[in-house]
């Protein structure tokens, strides 16, 4: 399944994030919350996760300090969790400080996951997105 659009949401008292009804049933085996390099929460199907921490370590030296970094990052900055019957997940409070997240937010569909973004801060980062667009669409293709 493919995510896509963009949804504003409000945590509630304990955090809770609904899931867009129409991408449930892809988090049916449960839910990994990742601390995103940018400042939002990424949200994967652990298969998927599994999969793209592969790819980003394949090249790597496995005894070397960058493959030792881009683990620990994105492992120790991971959280399984599952979906309750109402279709909601609990965000970790280390995750939502990275984010800057308190209640309001807006959950993003990029194409293999989810990100989670405070909403004033997707409000700003969509404005720049809007500004760079053209110039990164341009470059595409260009082995510079």
């Amino acid at each position: 399944m493919a995510f896509r659009g963009h949804f504003e949401h409000t945590l509630d008292a304990k955090n809770r994030l609904a899931i867009p009804a129409k991408f449930r049933a892809a988090f049916a085996d449960g839910v990994v919350l990742a601390k995103d390099p940018e400042a939002c929460i990424a949200i994967w199907t652990p298969e998927r996760h599994e999969r793209i921490l592969e790819q980003a370590l394949a090249g790597l030296n496995p005894m070397g300090s960058r493959y030792r970094k881009v683990a620990r990052f994105f492992q120790a900055n991971s959280f399984d969790a599952e979906l309750d019957s109402a279709g909601r997940v609990t965000l970790p409070q280390t995750l939502l400080q990275h984010a800057g997240i308190d209640r309001q937010v807006v959950v993003l569909g990029v194409g293999d996951h989810l990100e989670v973004w405070a909403r004033e801060r997707w409000e700003r980062a969509a404005q720049e997105l809007d500004a760079e667009i053209a110039e990164v669409i341009e470059g595409l293709g260009d082995p510079s």
